[in-house]
């Protein structure tokens, strides 16, 4: 029986050729269809989403809700509404959206009030929705801000860089999260299409690094994958690695200090990422009271090394 090749979960065999198999913010270039709503778990979804995106939502649903409730309160008649007449039809709307907002939220001035059964009972499941509405999205801005994340910086460019006698290939990472970050260890693996029998195919190399893992993170940690006789990336020129469509993939993790949680960060270079014959500049100095002192934003800063075979 054949061995199959070694797949980390991407995949051997595809049709067409893949822009990168992950994203520069560390998810996986994977598009999902065909699910329905039974699928979607709005806890996921809101703490997942960007801040500019869930506070966008939070808002728009804050209005969905009120101008429903205020459309009911408008066609069961704004009459039922103390304080809410107005000489005109939209005036009288914008009084019965504003009584939603303050029903909604408990706040209620007292210059607008409900008159009637049916009022006070449409208030009194507005202001329930509202208290449950808000713990809800409380829920979401707890789990959004305590959740631990590695907050990795990576280098811009990866190297191929002189090493010892030969070549290696190098990028570097930093912890820009104000939490220690312990115990990482690093995964590495290159991605390259090949044509077989059946069309192209993806190969998935391990890289053996120099070192796989390091205690904590304080200042920078440049990884390295020493290019010799046993490595696939050994004889291979620029070229050949941009017609391979070339993808280093990464996957780094760590145990946070602060909440003693296990936390991973994934990135990938792809072929024209990489920088020939160069070396990484140093990013941290000991000032004049003998302190380290890290500059977080030169982790990608480079200088020329000799010349590499491209």
């Amino acid at each position: 029986m054949k061995k199959p090749n070694f797949d980390p979960g991407l995949t051997n065999k595809y049709s067409a050729k893949l822009r990168r198999a992950i994203r520069k913010d560390g998810k996986f270039n994977v598009r999902r269809r065909g699910r329905n709503w039974r699928d979607i778990h709005a806890y996921l979804f809101f703490i997942n989403q960007p801040w500019s995106v869930f506070f966008a939502l939070v808002f728009l649903i804050f209005i969905a809700v009120n101008l429903l409730f205020a459309t009911v309160y408008y066609y069961v008649g704004i009459q039922h509404l103390q304080g809410a007449d107005a000489q005109t039809e939209l005036g009288r709307f914008l009084n019965a959206f504003f009584f939603s907002t303050q029903t909604l939220t408990t706040v209620g001035y007292g210059s607008l009030a409900p008159r009637g059964l049916v009022t006070n009972l449409i208030a009194s499941l507005e202001a329930m929705t509202g208290l449950m509405g808000f713990a809800v999205v409380t829920g979401f801005l707890v789990g959004r801000v305590s959740r631990p994340s590695a907050r990795l910086g990576f280098s811009k460019s990866i190297l191929v860089s002189p090493y010892q006698d030969g070549s290696s290939l190098q990028f570097r990472v930093v912890n820009r999260s104000m939490s220690n970050l312990m115990e990482l260890e690093a995964r590495v693996m290159l991605m390259t299409v090949c044509s077989s029998e059946g069309g192209l195919e993806r190969k998935f190399d391990r890289l053996e690094l120099e070192r796989d893992g390091v205690l904590f993170l304080a200042l920078t940690w440049t990884i390295v994958h020493v290019i010799d006789a046993n490595s696939p990336l050994f004889g291979k020129t620029a070229a050949d690695l941009e017609r391979m469509q070339a993808e280093v993939l990464i996957l780094i993790k760590g145990v946070d200090d602060t909440f003693s949680q296990t936390v991973h960060a994934r990135y990938s270079y792809t072929h024209d990422e990489i920088v020939w014959g160069a070396k990484f500049a140093p990013a941290f100095e000991i000032d004049e009271k003998g302190n380290l002192q890290l500059e977080v934003d030169r982790v990608s800063d480079i200088i020329s090394a000799p010349r590499l075979n491209q």
